[in-house]
């Protein structure tokens, strides 16, 4: 994995406003397999003919606190980026309008570690206007915050018809939208909603689907990344208003507003979900806030941007297929990012189309603008992938196209700190040697990992950079029980999701699977690959929203409800799919596929308070004919 420029500069922004803020958690599968294309070509950089246009203007100037009416009179507020002349005067004249909803507060810039998005000055240069807006009950803007409820969903599409409007002077009717995180998913949701004049998107790690993503992965509740991120938008959002200075009735109302909604959804959401409460479970709350209940409705062209190690890693390619498989012109690019790196996406270059700000010239150039690029598509693959193992940046067509299922036995015992079981390859129904595990509870399992790193945004290794646990799994699995291959003898490439079908029996009827799938080099270092997460008691599967590949599972959908919550019974053995969060790598010859499996990830997962005890018990996996463990690739 190369090490990436500006990523400790930003974690330690965001860390300052996290220790300033207040630490406050939480908040539909959208595709089958899709048709198939021609698999990944390697390379190592794609060159593109395409060069930047220069800047039509010297410099910008910048109007603040524009007052942006909602259709249910609260006002949200936006600052506004101009092209300027040479003497810092704005230019006359409508421009296309970039915009930007954010729940980082506009005002904070530096101090929200970028996540408020690209600076706009490369973009207004040549020729464009940007609008960023403060979220409702974030920022400047009044009202409450309610993290993406309906009503922010409504606000997002009405920003951009305001924008979009001839009554502003500034406008040519014409909208994109940039940003990363919060940031895309606002775009998401505003595209969703077909506002006039939007034109096109460039979403950076954007989820798809917020439960299953982010907020409880295999039915824990995410008490890493959630409390850090409600900690920065609570933080930010007490900030007294910049407006305040010149409209104090409405700055006051918004920062009471926004103290306000502390008291009123962020804590009580946390502690409802923590106690077990509905919140804990899957359901309308947190369907209304995920993107994939919208993106079948965005019919604008969009860009996305992914991270191998982002904490929206499994929902952005989701999205990216539902675009494709219905025609919207879609491309993507993942890197081997964590969340502010994507966020950033400083190190985007390496993919070999350019920077960030060239990127987004580009597109809106297109798209928004209208200009000619007869080579575009010649020149950026729809899926740009980073490899690891290779370290090649791979082109393909499709998401999943030429993929097949390749299945890994698991065959004799294992024991934790010791005694390495063994992957087989070949066929799924053949006779493998018969063998339990028991998996301890270790409730340390998880700390120091890439799992660590990856769900706390990239934070611990920004600061702690040459800490070997980053890069090195192999403490961490002796914590867990271990099945790898014998030394490979071909390369083994895999690009999509993983499932691992774990037969599985609890004392107590319940627990966690964690599960992370490795690269094993020959002088024994283990590179952690990727990882999923799976509570024992909603094992249900949704075989109607899950995937298949060959026949085979390859990316379970489970109900995470209330009503679909069943521990085992006393004695009690059953199949256990995990799914395993995507990932694009090769296993060269020499090199073993290793699954480790821990019941505890920490600091990623907490169970429930009601939950605790069941944890507390281990858990027992079975191989044999009777129970055939088995881990499943998307081979390539």
């Amino acid at each position: 994995m190369t090490h990436r420029k500006g990523s400790g500069r930003i974690a330690s922004r965001l860390a300052a406003v996290l220790v300033s803020g207040t630490l406050l958690s939480p908040l539909p599968a959208l595709a089958s397999a899709g048709p198939t294309h021609a698999a990944a070509a390697h390379v190592t950089q794609q060159k593109s003919g395409w060069t930047a246009r220069p800047a039509d203007y010297p410099g910008t100037v910048t109007r603040t606190d524009l007052a942006i009416p909602m259709s249910d009179g609260v006002v949200l507020r936006g600052d506004l980026v101009l092209p300027a002349d040479a003497d810092g005067a704005p230019v006359d004249g409508r421009f296309p309008v970039i915009v930007t909803i954010t729940a980082y507060n506009k005002s904070s810039g530096n101090v929200s570690g970028g996540l408020t998005g690209a600076a706009p000055d490369y973009l207004v240069e040549r020729g464009y206007a940007h609008l960023t807006v403060d979220a409702r009950g974030t920022g400047s803007s009044e009202g409450q915050w309610a993290a993406f409820s309906r009503r922010e969903d409504k606000d997002a599409g009405e920003i951009v018809e305001w924008a979009a409007s001839k009554q502003r002077p500034w406008s040519d009717g014409k909208v994109g939208m940039n940003g990363p995180s919060y940031l895309g998913m606002s775009q998401i949701f505003a595209a969703g909603s077909q506002p006039k004049g939007l034109k096109a998107i460039f979403p950076q790690v954007p989820a798809a689907d917020v439960y299953r993503d982010v907020v409880a992965s295999g039915g824990q509740i995410d008490v890493g990344f959630i409390p850090l991120w409600l900690g920065l938008v609570t933080g930010t959002s007490v900030i007294p208003p910049a407006v305040t200075a010149t409209d104090p009735e409405s700055g006051f109302g918004a920062l009471v507003s926004h103290l306000t909604a502390a008291g009123t959804f962020t804590i009580p959401l946390m502690l409802k979900a923590l106690l077990g409460g509905d919140e804990a479970y899957d359901g309308k709350f947190y369907r209304d806030r995920s993107p994939g209940r919208v993106i079948g409705k965005v019919q604008v062209p969009t860009f996305l941007v992914g991270g191998e190690f982002d904490i929206f890693q499994r929902g952005t390619p989701l999205l990216f297929e539902n675009l494709q498989q219905r025609g919207v012109p879609v491309k993507m690019i993942i890197g081997p990012w964590d969340h502010l790196e994507g966020s950033a996406a400083s190190d985007i270059d390496q993919a070999g189309y350019g920077t960030l700000d060239e990127l987004q010239l580009r597109w809106f150039d297109r798209y928004v603008k209208g200009i000619k690029d007869p080579t575009l598509d010649s020149d950026i693959a729809p899926i740009t992938s980073y490899e690891q193992g290779s370290g090649d940046w791979t082109h393909a067509d499709s998401w999943m196209g030429d993929q097949h299922a390749e299945s890994f036995r698991l065959t004799g015992a294992a024991r934790a700190g010791g005694g390495i079981g063994t992957l087989t390859e070949g066929d799924p129904d053949q006779h493998v040697e018969a063998g339990t595990a028991y998996v301890p509870p270790v409730p340390v399992s998880g700390l120091c990992t890439r799992s660590t790193n990856q769900w706390t945004a990239g934070l611990p290794e920004a600061a702690l950079a040459d800490l070997p646990c980053w890069s090195d799994n192999a403490p961490n699995d002796k914590t867990g029980v271990v099945f790898q291959t014998d030394p490979l003898d071909h390369t083994v490439r895999l690009r999509g999701p993983i499932n691992a079908r774990l037969y599985t029996s609890s004392l107590s009827g319940d627990g966690l699977l964690s599960v992370s799938v490795s690269d094993v080099a020959p002088d024994g270092t283990v590179t952690r690959l990727t990882g999923g997460w799976q509570t024992i008691a909603q094992r249900k599967l949704d075989k109607r929203r899950s995937r298949y590949l060959d026949g085979q599972l390859i990316q379970p959908y489970h109900p995470f409800t209330r009503a679909s919550k069943q521990p085992l019974a006393s004695g009690e053995v059953a199949p256990v799919d995990v799914e395993i969060f995507p990932t694009a790598a090769e296993l060269a010859p020499g090199h073993r596929l290793r699954i480790a499996i821990q019941a505890f990830d920490v600091p990623h997962l907490s169970p429930t308070v009601q939950d605790l005890p069941s944890t507390l018990t281990g858990l027992t996996i079975h191989n044999s004919d009777t129970y055939p463990s088995v881990l499943t690739i998307p081979g390539l």
